[in-house]
């Protein structure tokens, strides 16, 4: 793997729908197509969730 000068790529971005925690002193999120739940709990607080949308790298399943 070689870089000249240090220049990568950009990572592409999308933008995707994701769960966002609910509570101020949280920033908890997850990207919706992984989770299990219908409306899940924050995993780091256990606080309410809600769907938003993110611009974030793209990720290949």
């Amino acid at each position: 793997m070689a870089y000249y000068n240090n220049k990568r790529e950009p990572v592409p971005e999308v933008e995707t729908v994701v769960w966002s925690c609910t509570s101020e002193s949280c920033a908890g999120w997850m990207r919706e197509s992984f989770s299990f739940d219908e409306e899940p709990k924050c995993p780091l607080c256990k606080s309410e969730m809600v769907k938003e949308t993110r611009t974030i790298a793209k990720i290949d399943k």
